[in-house]
């Protein structure tokens, strides 16, 4: 008696001498939940494309999603600190800078473009890794190119100049080249949750803020009035600020992955909501390249935050963080990056270079 391998063997024989397309082989159970794994945890638009072929369905989703990508896109016009095209081609590690706005949020009063959330975050293909370190918002520094208001808070750089200007004082302060970056508003926040479907969190303590009660260690389904109540809460925080961090990254990480499931990127509702909240110089072609090659990037994710002490200055209240502490910062996303250790940086330095050797 054959073997079923036999038999499978010679149906796709049979199956290519009359022209016909061989039939798949099998897939282990195990295998296949293992492919789906891996698939839900794309962070490009472009796995629509990969994932519905050349028909024309897919054609036509294509387009969505390139119509998407360049409403959401816009240029800081400014020099970047390194060549980042050849950055991504070679698929060498990259940093982006997470901008968050509250202008609006649960009722708030409008910052005049502060960003409340800073969030520096690297993807390594190499080691399969991600890390996403979060900046205070009150952080003192001096704003590129108006270093004469010294001192500024970090928040303020993007009112000055918008991402152009948050852009280059994050470098400065940190000696670190910020390849991309993208803004959202924290407001908008809310809709993009609400578009796919919500998103679970795991609260680190028990609280209620803006009709939303949580509890500590308990996994929860949020909506996005109630996510964006998670991500807003900061004074019943015994951490302040730095515990609003950290639920903030929560969040973000949540949509982010959620969000390159298939179904939500089949979905008009979500493109659309994606279009009028995001802006990014990542590109279409950038996308791209970040959906073939840099997707193991969010295998494991690192968490960090720059910590500083509370001090006023002439009666307004700033977050100081040492040198020891910068230089520990600067280090840690110095070796995401795959850059040789460098000196941390100086805002009050308008013509500091940023150092970008590799190692």
């Amino acid at each position: 008696m054959s073997s079923r391998r036999e038999e499978y063997q010679r149906e796709q024989a049979y199956q290519r001498l009359n022209g016909s397309t061989p039939l798949p082989k099998r897939e282990k159970k195990g295998h296949k939940k293992k492919k789906n794994k891996k698939r839900r945890r794309l962070i490009a638009l472009v796995i629509l494309i990969l994932a519905i072929g050349g028909s024309i369905y897919a054609y036509q989703k294509y387009s969505n999603a390139k119509n998407a990508a360049d409403k959401i896109y816009t240029s800081t016009k400014i020099a970047k600190s390194r060549n980042v095209s050849s950055v991504l081609n070679d698929g060498n590690p990259i940093s982006i800078l997470l901008l968050g706005s509250d202008d609006g949020a649960l009722g708030r009063a409008k910052t005049g473009g502060r960003t409340d959330t800073l969030i520096v975050a690297t993807l390594n293909p190499k080691t399969s890794s991600m890390t996403l370190v979060s900046l205070p918002r009150d952080a003192e520094v001096a704003i590129s190119d108006h270093e004469s208001d010294f001192p500024s808070k970090i928040n303020s750089a993007y009112a000055y100049g918008g991402a152009a200007t948050a852009v280059k004082t994050v470098e400065k302060y940190l000696n670190v080249p910020i390849d991309f970056y993208a803004t959202i508003n924290m407001g908008g926040l809310e809709s993009l949750v609400d578009a796919v479907g919500g998103v679970d969190v795991k609260s680190p303590l028990t609280f209620s803020y803006g009709g939303a009660s949580f509890k500590k260690d308990v996994k929860s389904h949020v909506n996005g009035k109630q996510a964006l109540s998670y991500a807003r809460m900061r004074y019943d925080d015994p951490l302040g600020d730095y515990g609003r961090q950290t639920r903030q990254r929560q969040i973000i990480m949540a949509v982010a992955l959620k969000s390159t499931n298939l179904q939500n990127l089949l979905n008009q509702k979500f493109l659309n909501t994606m279009s009028s909240q995001l802006k990014t110089d990542l590109s279409f072609d950038d996308l791209t390249v970040l959906g073939t090659n840099y997707r193991k990037s969010t295998h494991h994710s690192k968490s960090d935050h720059l910590q500083g002490t509370g001090t006023m200055v002439n009666g307004e209240a700033f977050e100081i963080a040492d040198e020891a502490e910068k230089q520990r910062i600067t280090d840690k996303l110095r070796d995401a990056l795959d850059l040789v250790h460098a000196e941390t940086g100086n805002t009050l330095m308008p013509n500091a270079k940023i150092n970008t050797t590799r190692k």
